[in-house]
C-alpha cells in the first residue's frame, strides 16, 4: 500500500500539472502530486520521467512484427468465457490504468488521467482524460466506463465478475466517475478496478456480449484490427494519431507499423515456417526445442537469445482432480508424485538446463518451501486440524531426491496404506477390485512426452494411465468443466499475489466452472489466506501469506512438479532490436522495434 502520510483522503495525481486549461475538467482540489499507484510502497517513476525505464523512447516507428500461434482463435473479445481469443488483443483494448514491468505491481495513467483514493481504500474516483478517444474519434466518457463496468461484471472473465461485484455504488459526476466498495473489502480491489478494460457503448449496447466475435470492434488501443481470418490469421495496425502515445506508460512502446500472428495447428510445423521466414520473432517455450531444433537457423539473419527474469515462473505439473474419489486420498496423491522420474525427465528432456519447482512461487523470494517466519507458523497453527504435519517442518520438500526404485518402494507402501493392492500385475481396490485406471489430458507434443515416461513408470505400479492429446478450444472446454482425471497444466503467479489466489485455491472457485482451482482443493486455511494476501499493507505481510499459501499448497500434493527456468527464450530477426534493459517480470516486446 502506498507509505505516506495521510489526511481525512490522499489524493494520486498521475502525470499531470495544473494548467488553465485544466481549470475547466473537474480537476481534484489537492496539492498532493504522484504520478502512479501502487499496491506497496510508492511508484517507481516521478512526475520528471518521461518514460519508463525500460523502454527506449526515441525507438524508430516502422516495419512488421510476425509471429506465429499454435491452435485456432473463434473470437476477438477477450473478456467473455465463450470461444478462444485471439493472440494479441491486448493491443487494441485500452484500460484505465496501466500496469509497469518493472515493479511488482504498479499502475500508471492512461484513461484516466488521475485518482483519488481514501486512505481505507473503500472507495476509488477516475477523471478521465479529456484526450481519450476510440478509434472512431468519439471521447471515451464516463458512461463508457460505467456500460463497461455493469457488462464485465455480468458477463466477464470469473476474475472480473468477483471483484466488480464487490462494488457498492457507480457515481458519475462530469468526466470523474466513483466506485464505491463494500464493507470489508481488500486493499487490492482498487487495483484491479483502476486495470479495467474500457469498451464502446455505441457499438456494444446491441450486441450480444457472450456470443463469439469475428467482427473488428471500435476499440481504443495503440492498435485497431485490419484484418482476421478466423481460426488462421489476426492482424493489427498501429493507430498513427493515437491519442495515449506521448504518455509516460507508452513512450517508446508500440514501435511496428503491423503486428500479425499467424496460426499453424502444429508447432514443429510452425518453427519451420518461422526458419523459412513466414515470421520475424519467435518465443519458444520448449527447451527441447531451444537446445535441439534451432541448429540450422541462418545465423547472418537470426538472433538466438535467452533473457532472464527476476518473476516467479509458471508451477507447471501433472495435476490432480481432487473431486475424483480417485484422488482423495493424500496417499494417492504422494505415491503417484513419487513415482515421476524427475531424474530421466531433467536430463533427457531438459538437457539438464532447469530446476525441478518446488514451489508454488518458483524463482522468488515468496518461495515457502525452505525456512520461514516462526510467527507464520504460528498463525498457521490455529487451523492444525485442518492441515497436514508436513506444513510446520522446518522445510518442505516435495521432490524427493531418492533413487527411483526406492520412491517405488514406498510409493507401493503408500497405495496399500490407502486400500490399493496388486493382484495378477494390475493395481485394484482391495474391497471392490475396481482397477486402478485413469486419463491424463494434454495440449501438446512436449507433454505427451513427458506424459509417456511417467505412465511407463506408474505400469510398474500395476496402475494402467491412459494419455489423451487435445486441440486447444477442447482442452479448454475441458478444463473450464473440470472434466478430467488429471490435467497437464499450470498455474501463473506474480511478484504481487492478490485476489487472484481466492480464484486459484479458494472453496468456492473449487465449486464454479472456469476457474483456475484445477485441483478442487478446498482448506479453510487456505481460505484465510488466499484472502488475506490482498489485504497486505507492507510487501512484508505480502510475503507471508505466500509463505503461508505456498506449505499448504506443497503439503497437499495436488501436483506433481515439472521443471523451471529463470530465463526467456527468443529468436527474432537481426532487423528487431529490444532495449538493452529487461525488467522485472522479463522481456517487454512491446517496447522492441525494427531497425530502420
Amino acid at each position: 500500500m502506498l507509505m505516506i502520510q495521510y489526511k481525512t483522503l490522499f489524493l494520486i495525481i498521475l502525470f499531470i500539472f495544473s494548467t488553465p486549461a485544466l481549470a475547466q475538467e473537474q480537476e481534484p482540489e489537492s496539492n498532493v502530486t504522484y504520478t502512479g499507484l501502487a499496491m506497496h510502497g510508492q511508484p517507481n517513476h516521478s512526475a520528471d520521467d518521461t518514460h519508463l525505464d525500460y523502454a527506449h523512447p526515441d525507438a524508430p516507428k516502422g516495419g512488421a512484427l510476425k509471429m506465429i500461434s499454435i491452435g485456432t482463435f473463434d473470437t476477438v473479445n477477450p473478456y467473455s468465457i465463450k470461444g478462444v481469443s485471439a493472440k494479441g488483443l491486448n493491443l487494441v483494448y485500452d484500460r484505465l490504468m496501466r500496469r509497469a514491468w518493472n515493479e511488482p505491481f504498479t499502475l500508471y495513467p492512461l484513461i484516466a488521467k488521475y485518482v483519488d483514493v481514501p486512505e481505507d481504500r473503500s472507495s476509488i474516483t477516475f477523471y478521465l482524460n479529456p484526450k481519450a478517444r476510440f478509434h472512431d474519434g468519439n471521447a471515451i466518457t464516463a458512461a463508457d466506463v460505467k456500460f463497461s463496468y455493469e457488462t464485465l461484471k455480468e458477463k466477464g472473465r470469473p476474475n472480473m465478475r468477483r471483484i466488480y461485484r464487490l462494488v457498492e455504488t457507480v457515481t458519475i459526476k462530469g468526466n470523474r466517475i466513483t466506485f464505491t466498495l463494500q464493507d470489508g473489502q481488500s486493499r487490492e480491489t482498487v487495483m484491479i478496478l483502476a486495470m479495467m478494460p474500457v469498451l464502446s457503448k455505441a457499438w456494444w449496447k446491441d450486441r450480444d456480449f457472450d456470443a463469439t466475435l469475428l467482427d473488428a470492434p471500435v476499440s481504443n488501443g495503440p492498435y485497431k484490427i485490419s484484418e482476421i481470418d478466423p481460426g488462421h490469421r489476426i492482424t493489427y495496425e498501429r493507430v498513427p494519431d493515437y491519442w495515449a502515445k506521448d504518455l509516460l506508460i507508452n513512450q517508446g512502446h508500440y514501435n511496428f507499423d503491423t503486428v500479425v500472428y499467424d496460426y499453424y495447428r502444429d508447432d514443429t510445423i510452425a518453427l519451420e515456417a518461422f526458419k523459412k521466414g513466414d515470421a520475424n520473432l519467435r518465443r519458444e517455450w520448449d527447451i527441447t526445442k531451444w537446445e535441439s531444433a534451432y541448429a540450422d537457423i541462418d545465423k547472418e539473419k537470426i538472433v538466438r537469445e535467452a533473457v532472464p527474469h527476476r518473476r516467479p515462473e509458471r508451477v507447471h505439473g501433472f495435476i490432480f482432480n481432487m473431486r475424483k474419489d480417485l484422488f482423495k486420498d493424500i496417499r494417492v496423491r504422494k505415491a503417484l508424485s513419487m513415482a515421476f522420474d524427475s531424474d530421466w525427465a531433467g536430463k533427457n528432456i531438459y538437457y539438464g538446463k532447469l530446476n525441478r519447482i518446488q514451489s508454488f512461487f518458483p524463482n522468488s523470494a515468496l518461495d515457502g518451501s525452505g525456512e520461514i517466519e516462526t510467527d507464520t507458523l504460528e498463525t498457521m497453527a490455529k487451523w492444525k486440524g485442518d492441515l497436514q504435519s508436513d506444513v510446520f517442518l522446518k522445510t518442505l520438500d516435495i521432490t524427493d531426491a531418492k533413487p527411483l526404485r526406492q520412491r517405488l518402494r514406498t510409493a507401493n507402501d503408500l497405495l496399500k496404506q490407502a486400500g490399493w493392492i496388486v493382484e495378477n500385475g494390475q493395481r485394484v481396490r482391495e474391497t471392490t477390485k475396481e482397477p486402478f485406471v485413469f486419463e491424463i489430458l494434454l495440449g501438446s507434443a512436449q507433454e505427451e512426452k513427458l506424459a509417456l515416461a511417467f505412465t511407463k513408470t506408474l505400469e510398474i505400479l500395476g496402475i494402467k494411465a491412459n494419455t489423451r492429446t487435445m486441440d486447444p478450444a477442447t482442452l479448454q472446454n475441458r478444463r473450464n468443466a473440470y472434466d478430467y482425471d488429471m490435467l497437464m497444466h499450470y498455474w501463473q503467479n506474480s511478484l504481487s499475489p492478490g485476489t487472484e489466489q481466492m480464484v486459484y485455491w479458494s472453496c468456492e472457485a473449487a465449486n464454479q466452472p472456469a476457474r483456475f482451482n484445477f485441483s478442487g482443493l478446498c482448506n479453510k486455511a487456505l481460505d484465510h489466506f488466499a484472502h488475506k494476501i490482498a489485504e497486505a499493507k507492507t510487501y512484508e505481510d505480502l510475503t507471508k501469506y505466500a509463505h503461508a499459501i505456498d506449505r499448504i499448497l506443497l503439503s497437499e500434493y495436488i501436483t506433481i512438479p515439472l521443471f523451471y527456468k529463470n530465463e526467456d527464450y527468443f529468436a527474432y530477426d537481426k532487423s528487431i532490436m529490444r532495449p538493452k534493459a529487461a525488467p522485472l517480470y522479463g522481456a517487454v516486446m512491446e517496447t522492441w522495434w525494427m531497425a530502420p
